[in-house]
């Protein structure tokens, strides 16, 4: 059901799950926002005043929200703030931070970042996993960017750890270099003909200590 954002005790019922439940009170000292080339920004969950300052400096045309619409005073506020500023949100849930991507989610990804208006800003909760995923996908179809390169934005400096579950998203782009490296194939040739999800699941294997830090102590989604 919708959530009520419009009164104050709505509104601040609101910011308390933002703030408290959904971790956003670290997301006020650091939103791990990043800007990469033609037009696309990469962030954490942001808070109505960061869109409204967003919007502002960077003339923010689309929001894609990597988390999906749900029933959340937090995402109420996400949606009420895009209606007010005419922000377009999409809503994108099918990439997911601990396991191997759907093909047809890629491809409707490579769809999206071909069609959407820009500037646009992408976020997942943390802006680590899922957000670097995207912004992989984005520099491979939209800047044509080499895979190899591509996915350096699955990196420690935006804070994800290639040891624990969330690595898998690296497994999958490697996995990729290694098929392509015996035999040149393109990308999206790759994905549709020879890609295994559950193979690849099967084969990827995380290490305890980064899954702790990721899952207990960071609290990723």
């Amino acid at each position: 059901m919708a959530r009520d954002v419009t009164s104050f005790s709505g509104r601040f019922l609101a910011y308390l799950d933002m703030i408290f439940v959904d971790h956003g009170i670290f997301r006020v000292i650091y939103n791990n926002l990043h800007a990469l080339p033609g037009g696309l920004y990469r962030c954490s969950q942001p808070s109505p005043g960061q869109i409204r300052k967003y919007h502002r400096k960077y003339g923010i045309k689309t929001i894609i929200n990597l988390r999906g619409a749900d029933d959340t005073r937090r995402y109420a506020l996400e949606a009420q703030i895009c209606e007010e500023l005419g922000i377009k949100l999409i809503d994108f849930k099918g990439i997911m931070s601990r396991s191997a991507p759907y093909a047809e989610v890629v491809q409707k990804a490579q769809a999206l970042f071909e069609t959407m208006e820009y500037p646009a800003l992408v976020h997942c909760k943390s802006g680590a996993d899922r957000a670097g995923f995207a912004a992989a996908l984005y520099r491979m179809f939209r800047l044509n960017t080499p895979v190899a390169e591509a996915m350096r934005e699955l990196a420690l400096k935006y804070g994800h750890l290639k040891g624990s579950k969330t690595g898998i998203l690296d497994f999958f782009f490697e996995e990729y270099l290694r098929a392509n490296a015996k035999e040149p194939i393109a990308f999206m040739d790759w994905l549709t003909t020879a890609y295994n999800r559950d193979q690849l699941k099967e084969a990827f294997h995380a290490r305890g200590i980064a899954d702790f830090v990721v899952d207990k102590v960071l609290h990723r989604e």
